[in-house]
This record gives structure tokens, sequence and C-alpha cells, in this order.
């Protein structure tokens, strides 16, 4: 008995409030590539907070895949190792599914769509229900981008083209929903995975960002890139819910205030990067093609039919959260 309640007294001593000019140590781990602008976003966030906190609050950061690949990561801070992750939703929806609904192929048509859907009221308040349900906070958004095809191949310029081809796909239900139903052959790989698969030939392709593919060394195993835009994905920062709880009223206030216009200037940052990024493609010899509305258009009807299909079996929650979307950005 006694045991026992030493042992109730440390478990309650861990989810107390963490004492005034006490020490607090904040790992984040990503899969973001040093020196690009989501590492340096992160870096300027922990000198920030090491800043406001005069030292005191110490942000531990773990980038490039150091402590795993996105969905590692995002074990690792339910369990506790890690306080806060940078991940992609996807990643996310892992262990919060309702998430999966906002990577669905062409839901959003541009980022004007996107920033008016996941900037609404409602649909934060969903986002943060989910969340905390799943013992996660939102600290802030970011993104990843719009994904498009790198192949070494040829252009996708229809679903023809991607037809019974071997395709490196995210682990998540909605990409390999589209994958499928466009008639390609999705390989679900972890990202720290990806370039290794490429060379050997395991995978004749991929789906992502310009930034995340040249980052990565992606595009060094790849000829053409087809810019598709088929699915944009957001991002978040997310920490520890009941890490979070147990911080003093004034440490919540520093890692708040710490985020600044942050978030606002890493989105604007990673949309300026793009044309630019494709102009890198070229000179490094890989062949670029921009889609006309009318290629794309080849995609709609089979994205319209991987999202149905997806929204079959998915949960009344994530139905919910689809009307709201859909809802916030004015109907489809």
């Amino acid at each position: 008995m006694r045991a026992f309640l030493r042992s109730l007294v440390v478990a309650v001593g861990l989810l107390a409030p963490i004492a005034s000019g006490q020490e607090v140590v904040m790992k984040m781990a990503s899969v973001a590539p040093d020196g690009t602008p989501w590492a340096k976003a992160l870096l300027q966030y922990k000198k920030k907070v090491a800043e406001l906190s005069g030292g005191r609050i110490k942000m531990k950061l773990f980038i490039g895949g150091a402590l795993g690949d996105e969905n590692e990561t995002v074990t690792a801070c339910k369990r506790g190792r890690v306080q806060a992750i940078a991940v992609s939703t996807s990643a996310m929806a892992t262990v919060v599914p309702e998430l999966n609904i906002l990577e669905m192929p062409y839901l959003f048509r541009d980022y004007a769509q996107a920033d008016k859907a996941l900037d609404n009221a409602n649909v934060m308040r969903s986002v943060n229900k989910y969340l905390a349900d799943r013992g996660f906070m939102l600290l802030f958004w970011s993104e990843n981008g719009f994904r498009s095809f790198g192949t070494s191949f040829g252009f996708v310029k229809s679903p023809a083209d991607i037809k019974s081809k071997k395709m490196r796909s995210q682990e998540v239900p909605t990409h390999i929903e589209f994958y499928k139903a466009i008639g390609a052959s999705p390989v679900p790989i972890p990202v720290t995975e990806v370039l290794t698969s490429l060379q050997t030939g395991v995978v004749q392709g991929f789906d992502n960002t310009p930034l995340f593919s040249f980052a990565s060394s992606w595009h060094t195993a790849v000829t053409h890139y087809s810019v598709t835009e088929h699915i944009y994905q957001p991002a978040l920062i997310a920490v520890k819910k009941d890490w979070w709880d147990a911080l003093k009223k004034e440490d919540q206030d520093i890692l708040e205030a710490a985020k600044g216009d942050i978030p606002v200037k890493l989105r604007s940052t990673l949309r300026k990067m793009g044309p630019l990024l494709l102009k890198n493609f070229e000179n490094a010899g890989i062949q670029v093609h921009r889609l006309t509305d009318g290629e794309k258009a080849t995609f709609h009807a089979a994205a319209k039919v991987a999202r149905e299909k997806y929204l079959s079996g998915a949960s009344a929650e994530a139905k919910a959260f689809h009307a709201t979307l859909v809802a916030a950005m004015g109907g489809r």
C-alpha cells in the first residue's frame, strides 16, 4: 500500500505545474533537412524561446530525421520521448485519423482556397478537438505545399502515363487511394528510405513538393518532374498536451509569443521558392512540365473517385470534418 501511494505521488507530481523559474526542456523532432526554410524557421523559434525565457526554456531540436521518420516522431511525442514535433498532417493522421481528410486529392485547388479553409474558426475548432482527444495541442500551422510527380520514366500528363508504374507513396490512405484511382501501383515507404528505393529501382517515382524533393535529394534519382499539384499538404507544429498543461502559464505564454510572425513568413517563403526550385530542377538536367488546366482536369475524375472511396469508409467525425472544410471553402 505504501509503495502504491508513493507511486501515486510521483505520478501526480509529473503532471503538476512546473515551478516558476525552473528550467524547462523542450525536445522537438522533424524530418526537415538542415538548411531548408523549415529547419531555419524552427531554429529561429528556438532562438526566440531562449531569448524570451532568458535561457530558462531550453529547446533541443532534432532535424533531418535524426529521431526517425515522421510517423516515428509522432509516436515518440505521444509516448513522451519528445515534447514537440514539426510534421506533415498525414504523419499526424497516423494517430489523429480525421486529419487524413485534409490530404484528399484536389480537395484544395490553390493556396487561397487552402488558406480560407485552414484559417476558418470552425475548422480550427475541429482540429484542436481532434488533437486534444489524442493527447496533442496545435502550436501553429505551416505547410509542405502542393505535391507533384517526380519520375524516371517520363512526364505524367494524364493517368494513362502513370498506369502500372511503381510509385513511392506516403504511408497514408488518402494518398494510396489516389494512386490506385489513377492506375499506379503505390508502394508505402518511409521518408528516410525513399532515396535508396529510387536509386535501386524499388520504385520508379514519387510525389512531393519541389522544395522537399530538392532538399532530400530525391530529384537526383529521377529524370522528369510533372507539376500536377494534386495534393495540398499542410504541416503543423504540435506539442504533447499533458506536458503543455503541466507548464506554468508564464512558460506557455513564452512559447506562444515566441512564434511571432514565423508561421506567416515561413508560408510566404515556401510559396515564393516554388518557381525558383523548378528552375533549379531544369538546371540540374531534370525535365519539367507544368500541366495545363486541361491536363490537370484529366486527374479530377479519378480524384473524385478516390475522395468518395475514402469517405465511404471514414468515421462519422471525419465525414463531419469534411463537411466543415467544404463549408469553409464556400462549397465545391
